[in-house]
């Protein structure tokens, strides 16, 4: 990334080049506008480099150990598998350069100006980085969010999401503390991987925020798959011992293992940021104030993505962006709009929702059909792997609208997009049931489903 014009003034100042800083300037510079974006870390941000693009590679390697046995029912003799480690590793940099190329010739494509260096606000219209100071009519805050560590003895010896992509030795035994979606991914992959693995939740049960149903489903499919789930537990110390690490559980028991994962939570990407200069205030829970619009109490500094604190997914950081150019420089008002917005999480077996669960309806009171259908996946009748599907619907009886639809199972991410766009669209239940399934296929149940839940 190079400084490709010596005017230091603009009409936006982007700060952040992750997937919504990098949309907001490349679509702000297509209208017309004269864009600089600064990076100090990495192009693409948390998504592309240390977030969904190589968590999903690493998903689909730790994927092939099970396929391996499945094939056997199927016919195939599979002998001298193994499993390298460096070579996943090592292929993922490859492609996560690759990718950080494309976002840098899109940029310079799009006309906006790409500065390499951590962008601090001076003031409401003043960005500087690398020594140097920018006139910006609007500046644009888009620096994401930060794996935060919880504090304990040792916790030094911890490492977070952005460090076990890049392992040097693979932990044949690994700790996870945590009970989100990226502890349970992470969980996931490397049990699929082949290490011995522990979660770790406080709680009663993780995934909170998901579907009752879904959360207690898929811990159970999860521990089939060997991963070694303990809630109402938590790490209070760890210390470096002659055979690992070794870490004091609140239980009063201990683990010895190779490596321990935090995946306790992340916080708004604030550091050196230089709020302090301006008139941007954070709400309570710590992040970037901003209304509808995306405006700060600065009235020229704007945010938006991870830092807010809204949904935490690259495409709703996208799709914000996209509404924030078209207003500000565009020819016509967009906001966003939060509805039905469908989201994966890349365990194994998958998980798939969209919409409310059973727990937000009873909330809002709403009067609902709730459909469940369990059932073993046709696959699994001859890999003779014991896992099952789990498939939910709810339906608003005043209108007959699916206002929340979730899955436990292969694909669940792939199936639920397209359900989105129907309940988007304000799809009913008759209206799924008169659509004609694609036979065989797990994803037909959602159009088969004839009796609610009692």
């Amino acid at each position: 990334m190079q400084d490709t014009d010596n005017d230091n003034s603009c009409d936006l100042f982007v700060i952040g080049a992750g997937s919504g800083g990098v949309r907001a300037a490349r679509v702000s510079a297509s209208l017309g506008a004269k864009v600089i974006i600064a990076e100090g870390l990495y192009l693409g941000g948390t998504c592309v480099n240390v977030g969904c693009v190589p968590k999903k590679l690493y998903v689909y390697g730790s994927e092939f150990g099970k396929a391996f046995k499945d094939a056997q029912g199927f016919g195939w003799s599979v002998d001298g598998v193994a499993f390298d480690w460096p070579t996943l590793r090592d292929n993922k940099t490859r492609e996560i350069s690759r990718l950080n190329s494309i976002y840098d010739r899109l940029l310079d494509g799009s006309g906006a100006q790409v500065i390499n260096g951590m962008a601090k606000l001076i003031d409401a219209h003043t960005v500087e980085v690398n020594g140097m100071q920018y006139h910006a009519k609007k500046i644009l805050l888009a620096t994401g969010s930060w794996p935060t560590k919880p504090d304990f003895p040792g916790n030094e010896l911890a490492i977070t999401s952005n460090e076990i992509f890049d392992l040097e030795v693979f932990p044949k035994r690994l700790l996870v503390i945590g009970g989100g979606y990226i502890a349970t991914e992470f969980a996931c992959i490397f049990n699929g991987l082949g290490s011995q693995v522990v979660q770790l939740y406080r709680g009663d049960l993780f995934m909170r925020g998901f579907d009752e149903d879904i959360r207690k489903f898929a811990a159970d499919e999860i521990r089939k798959t060997g991963v070694d789930l303990r809630f109402n537990n938590n790490i209070v110390a760890l210390a470096r011992t002659e055979n690992g690490l070794e870490a004091q559980l609140s239980d009063g028991s201990s683990i010895t293992t190779d490596a321990v994962l935090c995946a306790t939570g992340r916080h708004p990407n604030l550091e050196g940021l230089g709020l302090a200069s301006t008139a941007v205030k954070l709400d309570a829970r710590g992040y970037v104030s901003a209304g509808d619009n995306f405006q700060t109490d600065e009235p020229s500094i704007f945010a938006l993505g991870d830092m807010t604190g809204g949904p935490q997914l690259t495409p709703v950081a996208i799709e914000q962006a996209m509404a924030f150019a078209h207003t500000q420089f565009g020819n016509a008002s967009k906001s966003m709009d939060y509805a039905f917005i469908p989201t994966a999480v890349f365990c194994q077996p998958n998980i798939g929702t969209v919409g409310l669960t059973e727990e937000e309806t009873n909330a809002q009171g709403l009067e609902v059909d709730v459909y469940l259908s369990d059932f073993k996946p046709m696959k699994h009748t001859l890999s003779g792997r014991d896992e099952r599907t789990l498939m939910k619907m709810i339906v608003d009886k005043s209108s007959n609208r699916v206002i929340g639809l979730h899955m436990v199972g292969p694909d669940a991410g792939e199936i639920c997009q397209g359900m989105a766009v129907a309940m988007k669209a304000g799809a009913t239940k008759a209206d799924f049931d008169s659509t004609v399934g694609i036979h065989p296929t797990a994803a037909e149940e959602f159009v088969t489903m004839r009796t609610p839940r009692e």
